[in-house]
């Protein structure tokens, strides 16, 4: 990917909305009737997949959501405690879970998305979880289930040095790495895709904050990463598809 120079100038016109008035919307691929970007990234032929526990099936309590919202802090230190297959299964729900699938270029998730695009896959990088081997694996939100990518030997030092060093990163029980699919996005907005886009990365991560505090667990958010290691654990281009947010989850010690 080419380095741009970037300014101040640059950089808040980046947040404002103004490009919209430079996008010519009827020269977009949904416009000229370009079919829309897969929602959701196949797995490869022979990966493994393991199917996740329904809503239905969850032992996990109701919770307020003020307590929620009052409680919610970004946690570092993680008891060491083991996630259980269904509290995974409740917070990858809760970031990016399917409500309803309307037709190709429309899903409906638990997290708001502009328009409807949801650019993002969610990798995880599990280290204790229990019923999951150590390894990289990925959600699949249509199927609900995970996809085996790859074992990594040292894979805590490697989330470690991909977080530029912040060791709990590799301390977690399991780091969520969310990519963004261009693709997706832009097939609709066009170069107006891309503040919309980290809107979009800030809901989900704040579900996941507020799922953690009804299990027991803590998240802190990382956008402070090294892009080419983060890529490289994920094998993704950089380009087409690349890392733009990472939380490690875990345990945390119970409030006296």
């Amino acid at each position: 990917m080419r380095k741009p120079t970037i300014t101040t100038e640059s950089g808040r016109y980046f947040l404002t909305d103004r490009i919209r008035e430079e996008v010519n919307f009827y020269c977009t691929p949904q416009s000229e009737g370009v079919d829309p970007p897969p929602v959701q990234k196949p797995a490869q032929p022979g990966s493994r997949i393991i199917p996740l526990p329904p809503r239905h099936e969850w032992p996990i309590k109701a919770y307020d959501l003020q307590t929620a919202i009052s409680d919610r802090e970004s946690h570092r230190r993680f008891t060491g405690e083991l996630l259980s297959l269904d509290e995974l299964a409740f917070l990858l729900w809760a970031t990016q879970g399917v409500r309803a699938v309307v037709h190709e270029a429309a899903v409906l998730r638990t997290v708001p998305s502009a328009g409807c695009r949801h650019p993002f896959e969610t990798y995880l990088g599990v280290l204790r979880v229990a019923g999951l081997d150590p390894g990289l694996y990925r959600y699949l939100p249509l199927d609900h289930a995970l996809v085996h990518e790859r074992d990594l030997p040292n894979l805590p030092a490697y989330l470690t040095a991909a977080c530029r060093g912040q060791a709990f990163a590799g301390q977690a029980t399991v780091t969520f790495i969310w990519t963004a699919v261009m693709a997706r996005t832009e097939w609709r907005y066009a170069e107006a895709s891309y503040k919309v886009i980290a809107l979009d990365a800030g809901h989900v991560c704040q579900n996941l904050y507020l799922a953690c505090e009804a299990i027991g667990c803590g998240t802190c958010a990382i956008a402070a990463y090294n892009q080419g290691l983060a890529d490289e654990l994920v094998a993704v281009d950089g380009n087409e598809e690349f890392t733009v947010y990472i939380a490690p989850v875990g345990k945390v010690p119970l409030q006296p």
